[in-house]
């Protein structure tokens, strides 16, 4: 007879009640830790279709997390009673009535998404044609003496670009044209001002750097794959390598703050390497610094570093450990990177998509990013010697502003007339959305007869044509063996050579002539009388 096979008996240790909820967190860690392993196989599969498929779990895990981010911040909220809960803002009410049309909800999805009833999103749409500062429901408008169109392009900008702050909105639009105090911007975007940064304490031993390629900085920083690396077992946290980091090497100019370098690791770099690092950015640069600034870093503070540094003719400098502000140009270069780049796109686990990817920030970087200790300058104007495009006559849509009245700084000359209309063109870096390059157009404000510009150009090559095609007609041609030939084109003169002249009348002529010459502006036809 058979026998029913028995569970196997699994004796759990006692208490095991109490460590449930840490080991909830291990089971999750643990998972997170397969699972970014092995999308990281995929990442590398010569299969487009892996590649592909690891994509989208990582676009599908990190819609998940917000969701579950929403969620537990919708029942905090709801916790609160209805008539303790803070109120909508007009601008904020306008948003959502707005987000209500673009995702085509009810009004009771509407009110169940943000934790109102639908009856105060009936009373929103009723209410919605209200005017006056007292609106219940208001689109932004602008302050001080600039028009509308002013403040919807600076919030345009802070919508494309969240990262970018007001004074670097205001040296973006400065070089674009528009001159804005950094004030001015603060009080569009309604925005505390940030406190005054503590000032660093003195240090001895200051390089300064007295051109481009004088003095050069290097360092290194990891970049988590899933931002962070934080794990609930010892020693609490993710080892830092790939698949769950990037090591980024970055060597920056000091005088110009250009970015002469960035490379990508998946490993923390050797001594050997960052040498051959720094060989290759020397060859791409085609100068090589007197000096090169680093921390103190296993890979800097070492015989091998120094002696490559000997055999280049290259003096090592290294921050002071624990001085806050030693290395502070290439730790800020570091931050700009992170939130500006890494921490916004989806983080790539192939090396090329990553690498492709840093580079195209350290151009957009270099061409297309004011800098504030360079007043306004991009690293590519200061290391080549270029004008400053914010030092170029601005534009003026104030239309009573003085011509000579001082503006936002730097001073400059207004170009063309005050008051003119201004156009927000805003394309982007290789297509990266978090890399903006703004350009500033003047509109169209003048419009002849009542027709615009495209209807002119329209009605003026219509009257060419028909010109064109009635003096083909009417004019007749003749040589000087008095033979005689019709119906000739205008144009047909070349063909002809010299023998020949123009039989019609003086007026006639004279006329054509002045109304073809008038419309086109480009040729003039000879005609003898």
């Amino acid at each position: 007879m058979l026998t029913k096979p028995q569970p196997p008996r699994i004796h759990l240790p006692k208490g095991w009640q109490d460590c449930v909820k840490l080991a909830v967190l291990h089971a999750i860690a643990l998972a997170h830790y397969a699972i970014v392993y092995a999308r990281a196989w995929a990442a590398d599969s010569i299969n487009a279709r892996v590649r592909l498929a690891a994509e989208n779990d990582q676009l599908n895990e990190r819609c998940a997390l917000l969701r579950e981010e929403l969620r537990i911040k919708d029942i905090r909220m709801a916790q609160i009673a209805p008539q303790r809960r803070p109120h909508y803002g007009p601008y904020e009410r306008m948003a959502i009535l707005e987000l209500r049309a673009a995702r085509g909800w009810s009004l009771k999805q509407t009110a169940d998404t943000f934790l109102v009833t639908p009856a105060t999103v009936t009373c929103w749409m009723t209410r919605i044609d209200e005017q006056g500062p007292d609106a219940l429901l208001q689109l932004r408008e602008p302050v001080n003496k600039f028009p509308d169109f002013v403040r919807y392009i600076v919030q345009r900008l802070k919508t494309l670009s969240p990262s970018m702050g007001k004074v670097k909105i205001a040296e973006t639009l400065c070089r674009a044209g528009l001159h804005l105090g950094t004030t001015t911007v603060g009080r569009i975007l309604k925005e505390e001002p940030q406190p005054a940064p503590e000032d660093a304490a003195p240090c001895t031993g200051v390089v300064t750097a007295k051109h481009p390629n004088h003095v050069w900085h290097v360092d290194l920083t990891a970049v988590a794959t899933s931002l962070g690396f934080w794990a609930p077992w010892l020693p609490f946290a993710l080892p830092q390598c790939w698949p769950f980091c990037w090591w980024v090497a970055v060597v920056i100019d000091h005088h110009s703050r250009r970015v002469l370098g960035i490379e990508t690791f998946r490993n923390n770099p050797t001594a050997v390497s960052v040498s051959r690092f720094l060989e290759c950015a020397i060859h791409t640069a085609s100068a090589t610094p007197k000096y090169i600034i680093s921390d103190k870093g296993q890979q800097f503070w070492c015989s091998v570093f120094k002696d490559w540094c000997d055999h280049h003719g290259i003096t090592p400098r290294f921050g002071a450990v624990g001085q806050h502000g030693s290395i502070a140009i290439i730790e800020r270069f570091i931050l700009t990177l992170k939130n500006g780049c890494t921490h916004i796109i989806l983080l790539p686990l192939r090396t090329g998509a990553f690498h492709q990817e840093l580079t195209c920030f350290a151009n957009w970087y270099n061409q297309s990013r004011p800098h504030s200790s360079l007043n306004g300058q991009t690293p590519h104007e200061v290391y080549h010697d270029l004008l400053p495009a914010c030092e170029r006559p601005r534009l003026e849509p104030r239309a009573r502003w003085p011509r000579s009245a001082p503006c936002a700084s730097p001073r400059v000359p207004v170009a063309g007339r005050c008051g003119t209309l201004i156009l927000l063109h805003v394309r982007y870096h290789s297509g990266r959305k978090h890399l903006p390059i703004v350009d500033l157009r003047r509109a169209a404000q003048s419009k002849r007869f009542g027709l615009s510009r495209h209807r002119r150009h329209l009605l003026a090559s219509i009257a060419f044509v028909v010109l064109r095609c009635q003096l083909g007609i009417l004019k007749q041609l003749h040589c000087e063996d008095g033979n005689l030939h019709r119906h000739r084109p205008v144009n047909c003169r070349a063909s002809m050579g010299a023998n020949f002249r123009w039989t019609t009348t003086p007026c006639f002529c004279q006329d054509y002539r002045e109304s073809i010459c008038r419309i086109c502006k480009k040729r003039t036809i000879q005609a003898d009388d």
